[in-house]
């Protein structure tokens, strides 16, 4: 018949699938659009009580005023951050399951033993960053950094050395120390700072190279003696504690922790999520809670916090090659 036109099956389910498709991307964007109308998750990838673990706590409870829903953190421990952060990579990027990123997502890739790379995460916002320091129980023969090092030259592959986890941050600090001083040290992974600090206190290893915050409250109390920190100047909180710089070893090593979504995460959540995390870190709550535990802020904006995972991930991917550990 004329002025009429018949479709055919195929036609006709094309259409249903395309118009089912615009239904579930205009849904999806109002969805977005509401967000956050659930509670959210945070995900940590290492153990509750660490640095890490404390950066988190501190921000969702902050967060609070800021977004209409609760912050939950939940604690995915293994593989030196590779559990949490693939979980966090893999999640449905709907901003319902956000993480707590750190460097170790611009080193584990290059170990082959993680399945995500540094392109797998949009970032939300740094938050803090804390240099490697070794540390050493309060009864230790280590007196110095020089004995310390004197002692690892005279004994190679004596000197325990616990770190977060093979190929975390921490371990990659002690490597590098390894390779700039010439000594050769045995490397103890643990699921986080806090289990390595824990084994430390118990006389288990001979030092630890996790940041100053994470072994505040033992050196306070007199358990445990920082040496040495691997910054480009003095921590603040330790004026008294040299850095290796000072002691003719040309090295700094720093981890960063901040907030990390699934990349396909919609822009409308991305720019919630930014918003209310430039508004948490202004909050004195957070400052307050940082400085009582000695930990750094260093806020830095989605697209900053971007170009230093970028710059990180080719500065580790080469350190990494050097020493070995790459894959």
């Amino acid at each position: 018949m004329k002025g009429y036109r018949f479709l055919t099956g195929t036609a006709v389910l094309a259409a249903g699938v395309l118009a089912a498709s615009l239904t579930a991307t205009l849904a999806a964007g109002a969805q977005a659009a509401d967000y956050p109308t659930k509670p959210i998750e945070l995900t940590v990838p290492y153990a509750a009580g660490g640095g890490t673990d404390l950066v988190a706590r501190a921000y969702a409870d902050a967060a609070k005023k800021h977004l209409p829903q609760s912050m939950g953190v939940v604690n995915k421990t293994g593989g030196a951050g590779a559990v949490g952060l693939t979980e966090i990579m893999a999640a449905r990027a709907d901003g319902y399951k956000i993480g707590m990123g750190t460097v170790e997502i611009t080193m584990l890739p290059h170990m082959g033993i993680a399945r995500f790379s540094v392109d797998d995460f949009s970032p939300i916002a740094r938050l803090n960053a804390e240099p490697s320091a070794i540390t050493v129980n309060a009864d230790s023969p280590f007196k110095t950094f020089e004995d310390f090092i004197a002692n690892a030259k005279a004994n190679p592959g004596k000197v325990r050395i616990g770190n977060s986890g093979t190929g975390a941050i921490w371990h990659l600090a002690a490597a590098a120390l390894q390779d700039k001083s010439g000594v050769t040290f045995n490397h103890i992974p643990y699921d986080g700072a806090n289990p390595a600090v824990t084994a430390l206190l118990g006389n288990h290893i001979e030092a630890v190279s996790v940041s100053p915050a994470e072994v505040v409250n033992h050196v306070a109390a007199g358990k445990l003696r920082i040496l040495a920190v691997m910054a480009d100047e003095r921590s603040p909180a330790f004026p008294e504690v040299p850095t290796v710089k000072e002691k003719g070893i040309d090295l700094s090593v720093y981890t960063w922790r901040g907030i990390v979504v699934p990349k396909k995460t919609p822009q409308a959540v991305v720019e919630t999520l930014r918003k209310a995390s430039k508004a948490t870190v202004e909050e004195a709550s957070f400052k307050e809670t940082l400085g009582k535990m000695n930990l750094t802020l260093a806020y830095a904006d989605g697209p900053e916090f971007g170009q230093v995972m970028q710059k990180d991930n080719a500065f580790f991917k080469d350190l990494m090659t050097k020493l070995g550990m790459a894959k």
